[in-house]
């Protein structure tokens, strides 16, 4: 052999005249990486028997029986602290990277149930909470969901900030949970002390004034208009400085609100909807903590809740709540707000383990199935001390303590702290500790009922417990809890998002370039968003937000470039077809029946009318909703949100009070509203066939709408009933049967709830008032 022969492929410029030596690190693909610390032992590489490297030291200064020790310590350490890691990597657990992490996470449930093997009935009611609050996944989605639909909300009108809270936005979806949305007022500022304003002042400008006598509550005084000089709107002269000072009163301020809703009722701080499921509030933000919350941002804590959760709550404030104590009368509170703490206390509900979701709602459960049930002490607790009692011992535990296997533990503690609140009669606020939230409830008088009824469940046990809340079920029925639960659950989740667009809203922006900025954030959540469901929800806003954005552009008969601008309702429409089965396609039949072509309205509205069949669901989305068999019999859970509701979903179409699509003959009422989609098909087939002279089409059409809405099919509330009613009545004009349409507007006016105005101005106006 040649010694001196070179290989120019395999020269590295070493040994060049003999053999090229093959080191250890090159021959098993050990690469070279910089140290720079101190090393203790030099790393020794030999071969061993079986021809594999042997390493005696590694870099670090330990030998592979340590590393691998040491190692094996390491995983054990995290293990036992993992909700202590996961805390501090997730602070917040409603983001979107702690909801990428679980569903990175495929073996969670399984971990969940393994560590629950050595207790059966820790499993049993592990898996009867998860059928009915829903797995971790499915909890975390939902608070994403109010989350986004808040976003959007106020990216499209931020003059008044929507915050969705109660249990439904804090992800327990339980039966009876109610609808509860915040709007915060920008319009008027409050400020703790005078020299924290900055003249000349652009709003209202409010002053704090803490009541000493009901810890929690504040006055607001007026201090400056936005005009820089003191106001006087309102001067309560039951207080001893009504000649000086002027306050904003409660009633005052809920009396300007009520009246931009329609039917509505008043429910402590709250407005009502005619069904009573929406409770919405109107509320002033302080951008600082009270001085009297000031403790809590210092007090001794152990691990939760974090550092990041404390500084959010820090720097977004309080709300004021136009109520005031309930041990003084409405003469002697009106000018007392409640300091609310909704929007901090929804962010440490956010930043909750599973386990204390799951120890939420097992009190919640408790409440209702087994507390509420005893007439006694019936409404003497509500499920907001139970919440604060979680905060409490949250507060005063290690994170670590909140694990699966000890959920009953975590459980009773929270019973337990409970219990000693009702001895003393005393429930201090989370926040705010000198302020009793028993006062007006829990008095010497009823506090020992209630004490027997709370020692009765902790003595009772885990067994009393799982018996009153979950009674057995039949083998066959425990085997299928968690089974069904992964192709079930997305049926919960999808109903809860038609719940939350189904109700009516009573504010929608009024400029177009409302929409299109709404439009521009969307695209930007798309960009950001990894869930495939919040994905879908943000593309349902997209096309919804076309479907009304199309109402405020120009008539499509406007004289100039009709091309353009029937070019641009053609982009809207592609996107608004989009939204479910039908509402898109009678709004683009509605484009071509206000610019004459009949025909093709005639033939879009046979499509539609084809689509409405009773399998259809409407987004209604309660627990009473009785619909969500037959929509998971339509619909599957591997489809998108898209995909299911354009084969199981129909929904009003919903007219804004200008619309540039709205039929002239259906111009009836001064506000924007809603025409249930097989009444609309029928009203536009009249109409065609009205202006087409097709009189005996126009009767059959005629007959066909009475029909429709006197059986109230696809109606889905009786609030579209009145509205209805008024369209046949609108219809039966036009044809010239005018008694016939009197009595329509009559039934139109039998209704609870919301009444078209229409149809009382018609009757009046033929009764000659």
């Amino acid at each position: 052999m040649d010694k001196n022969y070179r290989n120019p492929k395999n020269d590295d410029g070493e040994n060049v005249y003999g053999m090229r030596k093959i080191t250890y690190l090159e021959k098993y693909g050990i690469k070279h990486f910089p140290y720079r610390g101190r090393r203790k032992y030099t790393p020794s590489m030999s071969q061993s028997v079986d021809t594999g490297m042997m390493i005696s030291n590694d870099v670090f200064g330990l030998t592979i029986r340590q590393f691998e020790r040491m190692y094996k310590e390491c995983l054990h350490r995290r293990k036992t602290h993992e909700q202590w890691i996961l805390n501090l990597r997730y602070p917040d657990k409603s983001s979107n990277k702690y909801l990428e992490y679980l569903q990175n996470c495929t073996d969670c449930n399984n971990d969940y149930l393994l560590c629950l093997e050595n207790d059966p009935r820790e499993k049993y009611l592990y898996k009867n909470l998860v059928k009915t609050i829903g797995a971790e996944i499915d909890i975390r989605k939902r608070q994403r969901l109010f989350i986004i639909q808040d976003m959007i909300h106020n990216a499209c009108i931020p003059e008044l900030t929507q915050i969705s809270s109660g249990s439904l936005a804090e992800g327990l979806d339980l039966p009876g949970s109610d609808m509860d949305i915040m709007y915060v007022e920008h319009l008027i500022d409050v400020v703790q002390t005078e020299r924290n304003i900055k003249y000349p002042t652009r709003y209202t400008t409010l002053i704090m004034e803490a009541d000493t006598d009901h810890p929690g509550f504040t006055k607001l005084r007026f201090i400056a208009g936005g005009d820089g000089k003191i106001i006087r709107i309102h001067c309560d002269c039951n207080t001893h400085t009504c000649t000086t000072k002027f306050y904003l009163t409660v009633s005052h301020f809920l009396d300007g609100r009520i009246k931009l809703f329609r039917n509505a009722c008043l429910h402590g701080p709250c407005i009502s909807n005619a069904n009573q499921n929406v409770d919405t509030a109107y509320c002033l933000r302080s951008r600082t903590i009270p001085h009297i919350a000031i403790p809590w941002v210092s007090r001794h804590r152990l691990q939760w809740p974090s550092t990041f959760v404390i500084d959010s709550i820090i720097n977004y404030g309080c709300l004021l709540v136009p109520i005031g104590p309930k041990t003084l009368s409405h003469t002697y509170c009106d000018d007392l707000w409640r300091i609310s703490f909704s929007v901090a206390e929804k962010s440490l509900v956010h930043s909750f383990n599973f386990t204390q979701i799951l120890c939420y709602g097992l009190l919640k459960l408790t409440l209702k199935k087994i507390i509420n049930t005893k007439d006694e002490v019936k409404d003497l607790l509500c499920s907001y001390f139970l919440k604060t009692a979680l905060f409490w011992v949250s507060e005063e535990v290690h994170i670590d303590t909140f694990q699966l296997s000890k959920m009953y533990y975590c459980f009773s503690l929270c019973l337990q702290k409970l219990m000693a609140w009702v001895n003393k009669c005393y429930c201090p606020n989370y926040f705010i500790p000198e302020h009793n939230m028993f006062l007006g409830k829990i008095n010497l008088n009823n506090h020992k009922i209630l004490l027997d009824v709370l020692e009765s469940i902790h003595c009772g046990g885990i067994d009393r417990l799982i018996q009153c809340i979950f009674p057995l079920y039949n083998d066959n029925e425990n085997r299928r809890l968690l089974s069904t639960h992964s192709e079930f659950s997305f049926a919960m989740l999808d109903f809860l998002f038609y719940r939350i667009n189904g109700h009516i809203n009573e504010f929608v922006p009024k400029d177009i370039f409302c929409y299109y900025k709404g439009r521009a954030f969307i695209e930007s959540l798309l960009k950001s968003e990894t869930s495939s469901f919040i994905i879908d929800v943000c593309k349902y806003n997209y096309v919804n937000i076309s479907q009304l954005a199309v109402q405020l552009l120009p008539p499509p008969n406007t004289l100039g470039n009709k091309y353009a601008i029937h070019k641009c309702y053609q982009r809207h429409f592609q996107d608004s077809i989009k939204t479910d089965a039908v509402s898109g396609w009678l709004l683009y039949a509605s484009f071509f029946y206000v610019t004459g072509q009949f025909n093709v309205t005639l033939r879009l509205t046979d499509y539609v009318l084809s689509k409405c069949s009773p399998g259809m669901v409407f987004k209604c989305g309660g627990h009473s909703c009785g619909h969500r068999d037959r929509y998971k019999q339509n619909v599957h859970f591997t489809m998108t949100l898209n995909e299911k509701m354009k084969i199981a979903i129909v929904s009003s179409v919903s007219f804004l009070k200008h619309s540039s699509l709205l039929p002239a003959e259906l111009r009836l009422e001064n506000k924007d509203f809603r025409i249930p989609p097989v009444v609309l098909s029928h009203c536009l087939r009249f109409l065609c066939n009205h202006h087409l002279g097709d009189v005996l089409n126009r009767q059959q059409a005629l007959r066909d709408l009475y029909l429709t809405v006197e059986e109230g099919y696809l109606i889905p509330y009786r609030a579209e009933l009145s509205d209805s009613f008024t369209i046949v009545g609108v219809c039966y004009d036009i044809s010239g049967a005018k008694d016939t349409a009197y009595q329509c507007y009559e039934k139109a006016l039998q209704f609870d709830g919301r009444l078209s105005s229409t149809a009382k101005k018609r009757i009046s106006h033929r009764n000659g008032n």
